[in-house]
């Protein structure tokens, strides 16, 4: 398994930080008793966002592979990375 390039770290450090702040912010928002509505609303933009991170993630590593896959002459290891895909579908 290949190590994650620094410049995928930092974004994807970045877009997790993002998450996290949203996480925090529904906690507020159920300790402040704000409507469900609101909530919910919260929850999917976490949610987006967390599927956006992965999908990002998973663009990376398929790139990585098929280039590691051709320098090597070998194929590429599909299945590996299909199963990946699914792991990171809703």
């Amino acid at each position: 398994m290949s190590r994650i390039p620094e410049e995928v770290q930092q974004e994807m450090l970045s877009r997790l930080r993002r998450i996290e702040g949203q996480a925090r912010g529904v906690q507020r928002m159920v300790e402040q008793g704000r409507g469900c509505d609101e909530i919910v609303h919260q929850l999917a933009s976490m949610r987006a966002a967390t599927q956006s991170a992965a999908l990002f993630l998973l663009k990376q590593h398929a790139r990585d592979c098929w280039v590691e896959a051709e320098s090597q002459g070998a194929e590429q290891p599909i299945d590996d990375w299909i199963d990946l895909v699914f792991k990171a579908s809703p």
